[in-house]
Formats: C-alpha cells, structure tokens, sequence
C-alpha cells in the first residue's frame, strides 16, 4: 500500500491576495489564459508554473523566481508538517448543491508497486517541460489528484481545519484549511494508507515525479509527491465526459466507419439544438451523439453483438470502430459548446459527444487492474494551482 504523509508546505502570506496569485492546471491552460494571469499580479504562480521565454533559460528563471519569492516572504513556510484540507462547493449540472473534500499530502511516488495505480492509458508527450520544471526548482508546484479505495476517508474531513483561506472561480467555493492535530493526523495516514489510490487526474505529472526520484536517487522529498487525495464514493466526485474531435478524414469515410458499429439516427425536427434533453437522452438511449457540419446532428445507437468483447464503454467502442482508419486524428474536448464551435469552424470535419464514466466502472477499473481508453473521464472542479507548494529538497 502506498505512503502519505504530511509535509511542511510553501503557501502564499497572509497578506497576498489569494484571487490574484492563483491559478487553474498548468494542462488547461492557453496562451492567452497565461497571459491573462500574469497580468492579475507579478506574483501569480504561473510565472513559476508555466515559465516562458527561451528553452534553455525559462526552468531557471522560474527556479530563481520562486527562490526570490521565499527569501521576500512572498511564501512562507509553514513551522510544523500538516495535511491540507481541500474543499470545494458548487452547484452541479443537475442544480444539486455539492460539498466535496480531499486532504493534500505527500503521496507514495513508487507507482503501481507502491499501490498507486492509473486508470486510463495516457496519450504520449515528447515534451520534457514538467521534468525540465522539478529538476530546476526542486517542488511539487501543483497536485496530482488521487483517488482513495479506503472506505471512511471522507469522514475524516468533516470536521473543519485552520482555515487559511478562499476563492471563488466561476460559481466555485475553493477552501483550504490545514490539520495539525497529531491523532487526526494519524488517522488521515491510516485510512489512505490501508487501501490503494488511483490516479484520478496527473498521470504524466506522477510519471515526471517517478522519473524524477530514481534520477536523484530519493534523495530529499523525492520519493512522494504532492496529491490531493479524496476519497472513492459518488457523493465525493463529479466526472464529466470528455468529448471526441476528428480530423483529417472525409465525412464520409467518418460515417462509414461508425456504421460498421452504430445505426446512425438522425435527429428529428428542423433545428437539432444540443441542450440538457439531449445530454439525458445519451443516457436513456445508451447512445451517442455525432455532430456533423452544418449542424447536423445524428444519434450513434450501439448495433446489437456489434462491441461483444469490447468494454462497456464509450471510448472503447470508438476506439473499436474507429483505431485502424488511416489518417485520422483525434483530439479530446470538454464541453458540449466547444466540440459544437470547433466543428462549426471547419477545424474539425466531427465530434462525438460521449457519456460521463460511472464510479462503479472507475472503481471496476481500479480494483481489477484495468485500464480505459485515453482521455475517459473529466474530474471536477479542477484545484487552484497555487495553495500550496512543497520542497522537495
């Protein structure tokens, strides 16, 4: 089983204002949106987080910054080793009140090995940029987001912590709030430490963490690496789908293809507007939704026997029907109203608009040892970058 513990984090002072040196995942994040953040506030955690400038001098720059920021007392470390708890409150797409809480601590970087096990298949990255970044500044600057099999957790971080502090984002409640207690400590380490984790969002960032102890050979902190750990349990999570775009095929052939697998069911009445009846009829239906240019919108009805043999899911059945077509490309969308402008556009010849995974098949997933299709499932509401930091030296 894997090894969490709490650790003496780096957090902005006091008096630094956490709405203009927060930020959302480096991962989610477009020019633009660095810009933007940048301009909040010289101190805003993506001039360390996402560095610009030259390859050969931006990792650097970033590590020197954020030393910059420790000796001013723009971050402040805290006296004693602590767990960090992270609530967020919202309302979700169905219109329900959720009040969701995970704890931050320093997660076993040991891999499945060491109980902590990924549940979908990652799509590669050439880039070195995230290990580039750990080597120069020797911290855990943003979380990977894991998921605990441990029955109870959730239970252990009711009670509130120290507050430390707030932001609301988009109709999100983010709240901090540390533990120092020594037996409530205990028992957050037992409960995670008792079961295995899965990986629920971060798996390259807890690739790079790997990767990054066995060159350093463990030496310092480098044998964990910060998480954000919640607990297994429907009333803890929010999943979203993650849609499908493709490109460099014609439409036709596209079609084609997923006839092999789908009835193609075109939408009925004269204006085929995608909104919340849509969304619940891929459930009533068992179908998905193929949006085609010009508006067009078609149900993708499952043919019966067509995917025996193929997991029960979205993304699988796609990938059936869809893997061996030469000269497709494929990317990954969230959000209905994106998937729609980007084949609108003429960037994409088509989308298809998947379902959210269950826990129960997450969970599935965990406990038998399997793994989903790339980009399977959509964890929200993503955490600020930026609460908190951690040494790895």
């Amino acid at each position: 089983m894997p090894t969490f513990a709490p650790f003496r984090a780096w957090r902005y002072a006091p008096d630094v204002p956490l709405d203009a040196v927060l930020a959302p995942p480096y991962d989610v994040l477009s020019p633009a949106d660095v810009a933007a953040l940048q301009g909040r506030d010289p101190r805003n955690i993506v001039w360390v987080d996402v560095p610009q400038g030259s390859s050969s001098t931006r990792y650097a720059e970033a590590a020197a910054l954020l030393s910059s920021w420790r000796s001013a007392g723009v971050l402040v470390e805290d006296p004693e080793p602590s767990y960090t708890i992270y609530r967020t409150r919202f309302v979700d797409a169905t219109g329900a009140a959720r009040d969701l809480a995970a704890v931050l601590g320093a997660l076993d970087a040991g891999g499945v090995a060491a109980g902590v096990l990924p549940h979908e298949r990652t799509t590669p990255k050439a880039s070195t940029d995230r290990l580039d970044l750990t080597r120069a500044t020797e911290a855990n600057l943003s979380p990977v987001w894991g998921l605990s099999l441990a029955a109870g957790l959730s239970a252990l971080l009711v009670a509130p912590g120290e507050v430390l502090g707030s932001v609301v984002v988009d109709g999100v409640e983010h709240v901090v709030e540390r533990v120092t207690a020594a037996d409530r400590v205990a028992a957050i380490t037992a409960a995670v430490e008792s079961e295995s984790v899965l990986i629920a969002d971060g798996h390259h960032r807890y690739a790079v963490a790997g990767a990054y102890a066995a060159e350093v050979g463990g030496a310092g902190g480098s044998t964990a690496t910060l998480a954000l750990v919640g607990e297994l349990v429907e009333e803890q999570l929010s999943i979203a789908a993650i849609h499908r775009l493709y490109a460099g095929v014609p439409f036709s052939a596209l079609t084609s293809a997923l006839a092999s697998g789908f009835s193609l069911v075109p939408f009925a009445g004269d204006d085929p507007v995608i909104d919340a009846e849509v969304l619940a009829g891929m459930t009533d239906r068992g179908a998905l939704v193929l949006v085609g240019p010009g508006g067009a919108r078609w149900w993708l009805v499952p043919r019966a026997g067509a995917f025996d043999g193929v997991r029960s899911l979205d993304g699988a059945w796609l990938e059936a029907v869809l893997s061996d077509m030469p000269g497709l490309e494929v990317s990954y969308q969230h959000g209905v109203g994106h998937v729609v402008d980007a084949v609108g556009s003429g960037a994409n010849v088509a989308g298809i608009l998947i379902r959210p995974v269950s826990i129960a098949e997450i969970e599935r997933t965990a406990r038998e040892g399997l793994l989903m299709p790339p980009k399977s499932t959509y964890f929200t509401p993503k955490p600020r970058t930026g609460f908190v930091l951690r040494d790895l030296r």
